[in-house]
């Protein structure tokens, strides 16, 4: 894996997914390749957990769950949160899909979805706000990296990939 130093740019639709391995809230690794020929993958980083914007997004994922199942598709939403503080995340927000936590904000780096301290360029902060459809081979579908953590990835354009996907 690349250090902190040397992210992976310009990740986006056509290229394979980089896999990875990180801990869900129960302690248990996950990893990106368990899901390689079974579901398409809808990866989203998130700043914080119990964040105004980030638990808008979070909740309405979880209200639409029933679309992604419907679509063979696993929700994993990735933050740099400690396990403990996810899983309580989890708990209030009543969060139906897989949170991993990304303390070492590796795989954050890996998707060019992190952002750097103000202070030091070179000191990795919080996850970015990003989307990423990973079809069943583990290829990138669709791929959003936004700059603004006021914003939200565009779900109108990845239901309508995961419209194409499902047919």
């Amino acid at each position: 894996m690349n250090n902190q130093h040397e992210p992976i740019t310009g990740i986006m639709a056509g290229q394979l997914a980089p896999d990875f391995s990180l801990l869900n809230t129960n302690n248990i690794p996950v990893s990106l390749s368990d899901f390689t020929g079974q579901k398409n993958v809808l990866l989203l980083f998130f700043p914080k957990a119990f964040t105004n914007t980030c638990t808008r997004e979070l909740c309405s994922v979880r209200d639409d769950i029933s679309r992604y199942e419907n679509a063979d598709t696993q929700v994993i939403a990735i933050s740099v949160d400690p396990t403990s503080t996810l899983a309580d995340y989890k708990k209030d927000q009543q969060l139906n899909y897989e949170l991993l936590s990304d303390a070492d904000k590796q795989v954050s780096i890996l998707y060019n979805s992190i952002y750097y301290s103000p202070d030091d360029k070179a000191l990795p902060t919080v996850s970015k706000r990003s989307a990423f459809l990973i079809d069943k081979q583990g290829i990138i579908q669709y791929s959003e990296i936004l700059e603004d953590a006021y914003q939200i990835p565009d779900f109108t354009a990845i239901n309508n990939i995961l419209q194409r996907l499902s047919k």
